[in-house]
């Protein structure tokens, strides 16, 4: 099975996107926009595991502060654009106990920087977007989610398996 940890995102800042994308579109923008459902903000990448109970025993291990996120600045890795996040000190020093659990537990994950961020748009094309807002939305964090990733007709689906709060 293919997972990953995030952070779902608020309707409020679901929404606020979707206002971007649609500026994004009226501006000619190609690309792969990532659907409203899809959104998240990655804190670890596993990939493909077998190894959900001890997922789970980590998740219940790390107990998640309530903080709040906004979105920040936009910005681009490659052929995919993105919004960044303005979290706290609170998400990284989660992010980081919780990868190095993982790690203790044998269970490979991403070693990048953790940048908070949602991806937009993936094999962006042509003109890059230009003037657009920063949405103006927030939300607290309250609940990490252990999401399944898997191929439907070609496209990405994302399912909540597990959650902690």
């Amino acid at each position: 099975m293919r997972v990953f940890l995030a952070l779902q995102l608020s309707e409020e800042m679901k929404k606020a996107l979707i206002g971007t994308m649609h500026d994004m579109k009226q501006q000619g923008i190609k690309g792969n926009y990532v659907p409203m459902q899809n959104f998240h903000i990655t804190l670890a990448f596993v990939g493909q595991t077998q190894m959900i109970d001890e997922i789970r025993q980590v998740m219940d291990s790390i107990p998640i502060e309530k903080s709040r996120l906004s979105f920040s600045d936009f910005g681009y890795t490659g052929d995919v654009f993105w919004i960044g996040v303005k979290g706290n000190q609170k998400i990284k020093k989660y992010v980081s106990d919780l990868r190095k659990r993982l790690k203790e537990k044998g269970i490979p994950c991403d070693d990048a920087k953790f940048e908070p961020h949602v991806t937009l748009i993936r094999q962006q094309k042509g003109k890059r977007p230009a003037g657009l807002a920063i949405p103006k939305a927030d939300m607290t964090v309250t609940r990490v989610s252990l999401m399944k990733s898997e191929e439907k007709d070609g496209k990405r689906i994302y399912k909540e398996i597990y959650a902690v709060e």
